[in-house]
């Protein structure tokens, strides 16, 4: 059978309204190919669409079952056209309807680690003192050479810039005044805090995410054993103890880079510098530096931990939650600094 069959569209004009029924014969058939398929197939479709009962009786058995398997594929759907990209003040509004919605969970999750804390003073939280070593070790000493680089370069930066300006009055040796308060004070702390979200609060979210893939957390809460108090508190203490430290090593490695560049660049001496630090300095300096050590460091932890608890079940989340930690941290440091320099102000400290 070759190519004098009918396209369907002249079968489908030739139609009368009053058929309801389509009979093929193909008694007289000797030989066929994929033509009569494809005639079948289309008359098939115009008899389902007018409600015409097609009768394949007639034809022969090999032609009736590959036409069953034509017309059990189902008809080429094209893929629809993926939305436009929502524009800058849409991006913004559902940033801020995201961000919105999350301040509940992230306050719960700020109660359950203030009855962590309640729970570890009474001597009722349960964690593994191992673990707190550990965190100890990875937030501190690991993290010294980065806030010495980091410290040096701002310490150096600071002094150089400085310097130009109190050189106009003749004023150089109070290069050790600007970099010793600002290092230990502001700078040393900020600095550390900054360097300490984006290497440890990271790491404490994807770390806690990939426990959440695995399902590790829910075998926590399978067995009564509270997720905050096990993988939260040491890593909340470790931060709350090691930054304070890191930005007094912090302000130390600064006022090293200042005393460099007044030595090398300004012929301020030594022992100069060492005796303007000592009278610039105070007790209350080191205190407020350690304290918005602390303070950051427990934002670091808790931005960690949050976004690490709340990461979905893929690797993308991972990642999604590591850049969360991160920019999360640095949102809260900077709006603690803010604040407490504004405190510390207002009282005179």
């Amino acid at each position: 059978m070759g190519g004098d069959l009918p396209a369907p569209e002249v079968l489908a004009k030739s139609f009368d309204e009053r058929i309801r029924r389509l009979r093929l014969d193909g008694a007289g058939l000797t030989a066929w190919d994929s033509g009569l398929l494809t005639f079948v197939a289309g008359a098939a479709r115009i008899c389902g669409s007018r409600g015409v009962a097609l009768d394949t009786a007639g034809l022969p058995d090999g032609a009736r079952r590959l036409l069953a398997m034509a017309l059990a594929v189902p008809e080429q759907k094209l893929a629809p056209r993926s939305a436009a990209a929502p524009g800058l003040l849409a991006q913004v509004g559902n940033a801020s309807i995201e961000f919105w919605r999350g301040i509940p969970e992230m306050l719960h999750f700020l109660g359950e680690v203030t009855l962590a804390f309640a729970r570890l003073l009474s001597g009722r939280a349960r964690f593994r003192r191992g673990d707190l070593w550990r965190e100890i070790e990875e937030v501190g000493p690991r993290a010294l050479p980065i806030v010495f680089v980091i410290s040096f370069l701002v310490g150096l930066i600071l002094a150089c810039r400085g310097a130009d300006q109190l050189r106009l009055v003749g004023a150089q040796i109070f290069i050790a005044d600007l970099v010793a308060i600002g290092m230990v004070r502001e700078i040393g702390a900020l600095m550390t805090g900054i360097i300490v979200a984006g290497r440890t609060g990271a790491a404490f979210a994807a770390r806690l995410g990939t426990m959440q893939v695995n399902e590790e957390i829910d075998a926590f809460r399978t067995l009564g054993i509270s997720a905050v108090d096990f993988l939260v508190l040491p890593r909340m203490l470790a931060l709350m103890l090691m930054v304070p430290l890191l930005t007094l090593y912090s302000g130390f490695i600064g006022m090293l880079a200042g005393l460099l560049v007044s030595v090398a660049i300004f012929d301020i001496g030594v022992y100069e510098y060492y005796a303007e630090v000592l009278r610039a300095l105070q007790l209350k300096h080191f205190m407020v530096g350690l304290s918005k050590g602390t303070v950051y460091g427990a934002m670091i932890a808790y931005a960690g931990c949050l976004r690490g608890m709340q990461c979905g079940r893929s690797a993308e989340a991972v990642g999604r939650a590591a850049t969360s930690a991160v920019v999360t941290a640095i949102l809260l440091i900077t709006i603690a600094a803010s604040v407490m320099t504004i405190v510390y102000y207002q009282l005179d400290i």
